[in-house]
């Protein structure tokens, strides 16, 4: 598995919940999950000073059903009186996508009118619309789209065949839970911003990623499964490890784009909202906190130390 891939497919498990959320809807039966799944035990931090407590949650943005809001998570949420997402979405998928919609044909169409089809060999235009039927998507459909907008139609395929779904992401579960408490809710960053920041990624980053998941089908799914078992574990090393956080990669560019630019932001929110009593539950993606040029290593040059909260 190239490093590059690897980050890839961090996108959408780790890093943008606003394209998490739009997976589209598969035409063919996908696997039945499993009628009892394993309880999930993701990995929380906490930061305090005199009269501010904020926790610390690595959510993966697209699950299977397994229980995971209960125990030491479920103590810190009860204990909270607003909740940080990285973007507050709806959760009705039409008001989803009048949001988005939009965004999409604004950032992900190509502004020079190139194709796709153009920038791929014959053997790779067949391998991708391959892929691509098995969502009932026609030859051609994604073709005037940038090559990170298709990339990550195909990591969806990928998390479709494991039966994740945005739906049951702990950001969708801990907004509802918000609500019926009536807590307060915000976001770190918008949609507008996100898709504005996939665009960014350097074209020759998107293409080669793009070429990488053609090339080999199977990839997504034996990534995304070690990044959802760690995650389940609240293995920070492990997430670390696959994501390519500590042993370094093949394009930093990328890298300082999707994670370490906005960590060093996130860092300095934590740092502005210390200056204010209360108790914030912040839940973002689990590839932001671990590894190099992770949020507590942004904390860790501000002074502000963070603690791993031991699970129950």
């Amino acid at each position: 598995m190239k490093k590059f891939l690897t980050g890839l497919l961090a996108f959408t498990a780790f890093s943008t919940p606003a394209f998490a959320q739009q997976a589209p809807a598969p035409t063919a039966p996908v696997a039945a999950a499993p009628a009892e799944l394993p309880d999930a035990d993701p990995a929380m931090w906490v930061v305090r000073d005199e009269d501010t407590t904020i926790y610390l949650l690595g959510t993966f943005h697209m699950l299977d059903g397994r229980p995971w809001f209960n125990d030491e998570v479920k103590t810190a949420f009860d204990a909270s009186s607003e909740l940080v997402l990285e973007v507050l979405l709806p959760e009705d998928m039409a008001q989803q996508q009048a949001i988005m919609g939009p965004l999409v044909m604004q950032y992900a169409v190509d502004p020079q009118g190139r194709t796709i089809s153009s920038r791929l060999t014959a053997a790779e235009n067949e391998a991708l619309n391959r892929q691509l039927s098995g969502l009932g998507v026609p030859a051609g459909a994604f073709d005037r789209f940038e090559p990170w907008f298709v990339s990550l139609t195909l990591v969806q395929i990928a998390a479709q065949r494991l039966n994740l779904n945005a739906a049951h992401s702990p950001e969708m579960v801990l907004r509802r839970a918000a609500r019926e408490r009536g807590m307060t809710e915000g976001q770190l960053e918008t949609s507008d911003f996100q898709i504005r920041m996939l665009d960014s990624v350097p074209e020759e980053s998107q293409l080669r990623g793009l070429k990488e998941l053609i090339a080999d089908p199977d990839a997504g799914v034996r990534t995304l499964q070690p990044m959802l078992d760690a995650w389940a574990r609240g293995d920070e090393r492990a997430i670390a490890a696959i994501t390519m956080q500590d042993s370094g990669n093949d394009d930093p560019a990328f890298y300082d784009i999707l994670f370490t630019n906005r960590n060093a932001t996130w860092a300095q929110w934590i740092d502005d909202r210390l200056d204010r009593p209360g108790t914030v539950f912040v839940a973002v993606g689990a590839g932001h906190l671990v590894g190099r040029g992770s949020v507590q290593e942004h904390l860790t040059r501000l002074n502000i130390q963070s603690q791993r909260v031991p699970a129950q």
